[in-house]
C-alpha cells in the first residue's frame, strides 16, 4: 500500500514579504486552498488517509486540517524542523512501518490527471526504488537538474544546468523501503536539503528513475500563484 504525505511546515517568508498573511498552505488557487487540493488528488488517487507535518507557528492551519471535513482522513504532525529533509525524516519517524510513501511540498502544483499516471506507474514499476516526477518546465529559483538516460533511469543530480538535460525536480517523490531508509541515514551525515538525499540515492546505489509531468509550479510568489492558476485552467 503506498502511504501519502505533505510537507507543509514551511514559513512561506517570500509570500509574507510581499504582504500575504494566509499560511502558504492556506493560500487559494482559484478559490481552493492548496492544501486542500493535494489531499482531495491524493484522496482521488486512492489514499486512505494523508499525512501532514506543519510547523508550531501555523495555529490557523492546524485549525484548519483538524476541523475542515476531508474526503480521507487527514492526520497532522505538528513540529518544528530545519528544512524538507528533516520534516520528511519526522514523518518518517513517526510512521516507522512505511513500506511505500508518496510525498510532495503543499505548494508543488500539478494536473491530476498527470498524477494519475505518476501512480500508475510508480505502482507498477517494482523495482524502483525511488520514482521522482520531474519535468521540464523550469519555474523554481533555484531548480535541481536531473540527469536521464534513455530509459529514465537517473543518473545525475545537478544544481547548474548543463549540455542536454532536459529536466527538473518537480518535488514529487514516490519511494519504497531502502530509500525510506536512508532519509535517517541521509540526515545523520549532516545533509539538511532534499537534494542532497536525492544524490544520496544515487551515491548508495539505489534505483531511481523519473516520470516527466506536463509542468509542475512550485509556489514561492504572488507571480507564481497567478502562473497555477492559468496552468491549472488550461484545457
Amino acid at each position: 500500500m503506498i502511504n501519502f504525505a505533505i510537507i507543509a511546515a514551511g514559513e512561506g517568508s517570500r509570500l509574507k514579504e510581499e504582504g500575504i498573511d494566509t499560511p502558504k498552505p492556506l493560500l487559494p488557487l482559484n478559490g481552493v486552498p492548496m492544501i486542500a487540493r493535494l489531499i482531495q488528488i491524493f484522496a482521488n488517487q486512492g489514499a486512505q488517509q494523508v499525512h501532514v507535518i506543519i510547523n508550531s507557528h501555523s495555529p490557523a492551519l492546524d485549525d484548519y486540517l483538524t476541523s475542515a471535513a476531508f474526503q480521507v482522513p487527514v492526520i497532522v504532525l505538528v513540529k518544528d524542523t530545519p528544512s524538507s529533509l528533516h520534516s520528511f525524516h519526522a514523518l518518517i519517524e513517526a510512521n516507522p512501518n512505511w513500506e511505500a510513501v508518496c510525498l510532495t511540498t503543499t505548494d508543488t502544483i500539478f494536473k491530476e490527471g498527470d498524477f494519475e499516471k505518476y501512480l500508475r506507474q510508480f505502482e507498477e514499476q517494482r523495482d524502483a526504488d525511488a520514482f521522482m516526477g520531474i519535468t521540464s518546465f523550469v519555474d523554481d529559483e533555484s531548480p535541481l537538474y536531473v540527469e536521464v538516460d534513455p530509459e529514465m533511469q537517473i543518473t545525475g543530480f545537478m544544481d547548474s544546468y548543463v549540455a542536454g538535460i532536459q529536466y527538473v525536480s518537480g518535488g514529487i517523490y514516490g519511494l519504497r523501503r531502502r530509500a525510506i531508509d536512508l532519509v535517517k541515514r541521509s540526515v545523520n551525515d549532516g545533509n539538511t536539503r532534499m537534494r542532497n538525499y536525492q544524490r544520496a540515492l544515487l551515491s548508495n546505489n539505489l534505483n531511481a528513475k523519473g516520470h516527466v509531468f506536463q509542468k509542475v509550479v512550485d509556489v514561492d510568489h504572488l507571480k507564481d500563484k497567478e502562473m497555477a492558476e492559468a496552468f491549472l485552467l488550461e484545457k
